[in-house]
């Protein structure tokens, strides 16, 4: 019983190894520092995301951030 549980829980802890292995803690935390200097964000709500979360809303202020320059530079 116990054995399962474990191995279940293992899957998991592969699953995020796997996910977060592109991040390193040296970008986490500028990321997290960025988050909150220059956009407002809470440190308690950057560690409440699901990383995959994290990672989506990053991406979007990632574009976002480009279209402004984009914009910014045809005027």
């Amino acid at each position: 019983m116990w054995a399962g549980r474990y191995y279940y829980a293992g899957g998991y802890v592969r699953f995020f190894l796997m996910i977060l292995s592109h991040n390193t803690l040296a970008n986490y935390y500028q990321t997290n520092f960025s988050l909150m200097q220059y956009h407002k964000y809470s440190l308690s709500d950057i560690e409440t995301m699901v990383p995959w979360e994290r990672d989506i809303y990053v991406k979007m202020l990632v574009d976002y951030l480009e279209k402004l320059e984009e914009e910014s530079k045809r005027r």
